[in-house]
């Protein structure tokens, strides 16, 4: 990891069902197995989509027991997202006084870890947090991730936002180095891109943009190639991308890599890692996103 520290990306998009979440956990399974790479994925969203199905077994549907186990302690100890927020916004501390460990991080295997969402976070959503108080909590709890003697030293955090703009976004992509937008073969491909780059700009101000990279997921194929509708598609977008860079002066790209449609995929984050079929795809993805954002 270099001397400041992790890679930082943030996956969003505020449209639902296009794979912001499979995509987050597929790029930290790939990474961390094939690179090397200590890979902390986080899962902000209040509706705790990855955190429930990390936690599901999908043989028996019930929970895993190791997990469960944990994930009550976390929850008993005062371990979770929420209570780190909580202790960061406190008018009377006089800095940020949260631990941090095993108990707040959960060891998926040896090179992926793994903080879970919790119901407490909804709060988040309906926004009873200061904006300006909660703007530097990722970037502070991320430093004492970095310097806490107990943990390893990250050199990727992917983080899992909300389908929303929650100040706890606002928190993550005031300090990430890559936004990463999935999007999909479809009607909205071009209108959802086109409505993120405005937002992210308007939002983020007076803070830097980060980078922004926008990849088309689920990508109809066929003979191994993306279908003359996939392209279509892959042309708007690019086309909204290269408007945005012009008008809006933020850094916006479309990466030439895809990642094809698989029903299978979805059971990547349940059990079985990621699909072989699907590893270069996503290897490739990787490749070019940290040529853009190194």
């Amino acid at each position: 990891m270099s001397e400041r520290g992790p890679k930082t990306i943030a996956t969003i998009n505020f449209k639902g069902g296009v794979g912001k979440t499979t995509v987050t956990w597929c790029l930290g399974d790939v990474v961390s197995s094939f690179s090397g790479a200590k890979v902390l994925v986080f899962d902000l969203d209040a509706q705790m989509s990855l955190t429930q199905a990390i936690a599901l077994n999908e043989a028996t549907g019930a929970l895993h027991d190791k997990f469960q186990k944990w994930y009550d302690i976390a929850i008993a100890r005062q371990k979770t997202m929420f209570h780190a927020l909580d202790e960061f916004t406190k008018p009377a501390a006089p800095h940020f006084d949260f631990a941090v460990g095993f108990d707040f991080i959960y060891q998926v295997t040896e090179d992926l870890h793994f903080v879970p969402s919790v119901e407490d976070l909804y709060w988040m959503e309906l926004e009873v947090f200061d904006r300006d108080g909660v703007k530097d909590f990722i970037r502070r709890l991320l430093g004492k991730i970095q310097n806490s003697v107990k943990l390893p030293k990250y050199d990727v955090v992917l983080f899992d936002c909300p389908p929303s703009f929650t100040l706890l976004s606002y928190s993550v992509l005031s300090c990430c180095d890559l936004v990463l937008i999935p999007v999909n073969p479809d009607f909205f491909a071009s209108k959802g891109t086109n409505l993120i780059l405005n937002s992210l700009k308007m939002r983020i101000e007076p803070f830097p943009v980060p980078k922004i990279g926008v990849f088309m997921n689920k990508t109809k194929t066929y003979a191994g190639a993306p279908t003359k509708e996939s392209e279509f598609y892959m042309r708007e977008v690019a086309r909204v991308c290269g408007q945005a860079a012009q008008s809006q002066r933020v850094q916006a790209r479309f990466f030439d890599s895809w990642i094809p449609e698989r029903v299978g995929v979805k059971r990547a984050i349940t059990g079985g890692g990621v699909p072989g079929e699907l590893v270069q795809p996503f290897k490739d993805l990787w490749s070019e996103m940290m040529g853009y954002a190194p």
